[in-house]
């Protein structure tokens, strides 16, 4: 804001208004981008939400048939577990009478607790190979079942077959599910199974890679040798045939706690665990089984040395004939890859089970059942907890959005509705032959113009008045101008011959003050208002005043119409006038909650506006506050349609935006003004009960949240269902399309404007949104305006060139 120069080149402070105006300034650009941050964050939620359920990113290709030419035949003959000790694949099997119980997809809310619970109720530890999305969204599971003495592993975040991946891809998985287990347990992991695995003979040459690149970064990969097959539902005694080892044979062994439905298994599993007990079996881990070969390795060692001091072990090197070499976990260094913060499964510094491949040195601290497990510590901690946190976000506010858009949705359609069935009762009440307000008014009006820096469009304004067919006053009250306004005005009304013309001029006060200064000045008991850029048709002030020949009626709304039609944005704005403005002042007119009086048209009853104290500065929308006050005085307030102004819509972006962020605030500082009128009784409380309920639902509350609708919808296109998604979009546009066209024939208005309704949805529609948005915030940081002038350009003539 530069500070104004006098006219001897001193600078004088800035007033009062422009330093309010400055103020103002400075504080839009803030809360325009706070606004798009929240639409951001809306959008950032949903896609998070997306991702967990695998609707963003989700990959259903499975793998089939492909050839393992190229997987050594040791790993494929091999046990079910897979290591790479210094880079040289090894299989471990599970010793004889030991069940490695296994469960995959997990957790689950419904099935994962029920199997924690036999599993307690049994003393059986499993190992849990968890999906990281299901992981971040049940925290407390995970935690729980780590607290019970159950291990855990990787079966990727969003169960995707790694073998179709990227290697970025294959790291995202890895490091987000071992964030989700930081976050949930506190804890890391070395063992990974993939998706959509079986035994070790199904790996193939699209897989292979996967499992020797997490082997270098110190993952030790989990297979079975033992399916259940429970997915399948195949009923519980199959369950426990199909999981039950030959012999005394041990086994890694499959089941599921999550994936489907699986109350088969909750059934089985107590029957296959007393089964197996029985025979003598006991369950353990992974890390466990690991342990036991470890254990019999050592045995053996101590027994008898062989000539070259090798043991044998339970390991079986990939491309070694014969025993392989037992590894007791104490080397050293610090593993890289798909670790977050880059460093592998293991940690910096972390310790490795016994028989893994991983680095640093086992503790007794660590219990040999879940030797797997690292402690996440640092900013793997932090960022672990940061994403429970946002996706329990997430999972609050979707469901929460979701029933906001229902209720949005019910809303919308339930006003559009409304507006239908009773604008038709207001049109055919309104225009029945026999209809009148009482005996016709023809006493003279007075027509109060206020005006500001109106050069381009105060004459025609004054040419349209000259032709009215009912008599009037014309009062311009100059609202110091700088362009001449004043002096075009005289000129235009001595060249019209209008000697029912007075231009009075008065230091810039804003608008509320010119019109209160025309009521002073008013000659006649009815005022007309409206504004330096509007023209008027020749019968408008003669249908305007009608309705005053009810003694109950304190003001009457006209119908307003954009004039400068013929542009994208005009077009636009038509539509928004004919369709919303107007349907709704039928609506709140039978409702008698009319909630606002054009500023462009509108009349009084003289003695009622200074019954109210004039217009009032408390607002920026003084047309609304006025209105509110006149029901709460007891006065009715009208529409008559057949009172056309015609008036200059504006015409960029940057200025429509600055007017219907005014009218959106301003309305919003009337209704909080007038608040009280909800405990009101009588005419005051009509309006407190009726209209402003329906004005904060179907002008604030609606538009501030319809947003969501379009999200939804953009989201559904892309992630979820195109075409479902398109044909709802489509029939929303429908119905909104003949609301439109119903509201074009009750206005006698042409149908071909309705051709710009599709792009106004995709473009208009959302910047409104967010100006309200942007209003709500401005609101609610307490921020203030001043009213604003807008650019104009005359183009606005005599109604006769813009009708149609």
């Amino acid at each position: 804001m530069t500070t104004p120069t006098s006219a001897r080149g001193r600078r004088r402070a800035p007033t009062r208004i422009e330093r309010a105006a400055g103020r103002a300034a400075a504080l839009q650009k803030p809360r325009v981008i706070l606004a798009l941050l929240l639409l951001l964050a809306l959008t950032c939620v949903m896609l998070l939400d997306g991702y967990l359920r695998a609707e963003v990113g989700g990959d259903q290709r499975v793998r089939t048939g492909a050839s393992s030419s190229k997987v050594p035949d040791k790993v494929l003959d091999g046990g079910p577990i897979l290591t790479f000790r210094g880079g040289r694949a090894a299989t471990v099997s599970v010793p004889s009478k030991t069940i490695a119980l296994t469960f995959d997809d997990g957790p689950n809310p419904t099935y994962t607790p029920q199997v924690l619970k036999i599993l307690e109720q049994y003393d059986v530890p499993a190992t849990f190979f968890l999906v990281g999305s299901m992981v971040s969204r049940y925290p407390d599971i995970v935690k729980t079942m780590v607290q019970q003495g159950n291990e855990v592993g990787i079966h990727t975040f969003t169960h995707v077959d790694l073998s179709y991946q990227s290697n970025a891809r294959v790291n995202r998985e890895m490091q987000q599910t071992q964030l989700a287990l930081a976050g949930a347990a506190g804890i890391t992991t070395t063992l990974f199974r993939a998706p959509y695995s079986s035994e070790t003979d199904a790996i193939d040459n699209y897989s292979w890679p996967v499992y020797q690149k997490l082997g270098k970064e110190g993952y030790t990969s989990v297979f079975v040798d033992t399916d259940s097959d429970d997915w399948k539902k195949p009923g519980v005694s199959k369950i426990v045939k199909w999981a039950t080892p030959s012999g005394t044979k041990g086994a890694a062994v499959l089941f599921h706690d999550a994936g489907g439905e699986r109350s088969q298994t909750i059934k089985a599993l107590p029957q296959y665990i007393k089964k197996m007990k029985a025979k003598g079996y006991t369950f353990t881990t992974v890390s466990g089984v690991i342990e036991k070969r470890n254990a019999a390795s050592r045995q053996s060692a101590a027994a008898s040395t062989t000539s070259n001091g090798q043991t044998t072990t339970g390991l079986t090197e990939a491309g070694v004939t014969g025993t392989g070499t037992a590894s007791t976990g104490t080397g050293t260094g610090t593993g890289t890859g798909s670790q977050p913060g880059g460093t592998g499964p293991n940690g910096e510094g972390g310790t490795a089970p016994e028989g893994g491949t991983g680095t640093g040195t086992t503790t007794s601290t660590v219990s040999r059942l879940q030797a797997a497990h690292r402690t996440a510590t640092g900013m793997t901690l932090y960022e672990g907890k940061a994403l429970i946190v946002a996706v329990a976000i997430a999972e609050w506010a979707l469901p929460v959005l979701s029933g906001l858009l229902f209720v949005v949705g019910v809303a919308v359609m339930g006003r559009f509705g409304m507006m239908l069935l009773i604008a038709r009762r207001h049109y055919r009440q309104r225009n029945k032959r026999r209809f009148s307000w009482g005996t016709t008014v023809t006493r003279p009006v007075s027509v109060i113009v206020p005006a500001y820096n109106e050069k381009e469009c105060i004459a025609n304004t004054l040419e349209s008045l000259a032709q009215s067919t009912h008599p009037i006053e014309v009062i311009v009250v100059d609202d110091g101008s700088t362009d001449g306004t004043s002096e075009i005005a005289r000129a235009a009304a001595d060249k019209l011959g209008m000697h029912n013309v007075r231009v009075i001029r008065q230091e810039n006060a804003g608008k509320p003050a010119a019109l209160n200064n025309g009521v002073r000045n008013a000659s006649y008991d009815i005022v007309v208002m409206m504004d330096g850029d509007t023209v008027f048709e020749p019968e408008t002030v003669r249908h305007l005043v009608q309705p005053f020949a009810d003694p109950e009626v304190g003001a009457v709304a006209g119908n307003a119409k954009v004039g400068n039609r013929n542009t994208i944005i005009g077009a636009w704005q038509h539509i928004e006038y004919v369709m919303g403005f107007n349907l709704d002042r039928r609506m709140y007119d039978l409702l008698r909650c009319m909630p606002t009086i054009p500023g462009a048209i509108g009349a009084f009853r003289r003695e009622a506006v200074l019954e109210v104290g004039g217009m009032s500065e408390d607002t920026l929308a003084e047309d609304t506050d006025i209105t509110i006050a006149m029901h709460r005085a007891g006065w009715r307030v009208v529409y008559q349609e057949h009172a056309k102004a015609w008036t200059e819509a504006p015409g960029s972006l940057k200025q429509l935006w600055s007017q219907r962020y005014r009218w959106s605030y301003g309305t919003m500082q009337a209704l909080w003004k007038h608040r009280k009128s909800l405990t009101d009784k009588g005419p005051s409380g009509r309006f407190g009960r009726v209209g402003m309920p329906l004005v904060v639902l179907f002008q604030i509350v609606t538009p501030v949240f319809a947003p969501l609708i379009d999200v939804f919808t953009v989201y559904s296109m892309i992630f979820v269902d195109f075409e479902a998604a398109l044909l709802a979009w489509l029939a929303v546009l429908g119905i909104q399309l003949a609301c439109a066209a119903y509201a074009f024939r009750l206005d006698k208005e042409k149908y071909r404007y309705l051709a710009m309704m599709p792009l106004q949805q995709l473009a208009y529609r959302q910047m409104m949104y967010l100006v309200l948005i942007h209003s709500c915030i401005t609101a609610l940081t307490g921020g203030r305006l001043r009213w604003q002038k807008l650019k104009r350009t005359g183009e606005v003539g005599t109604p006769a060139g813009v009708s149609g």
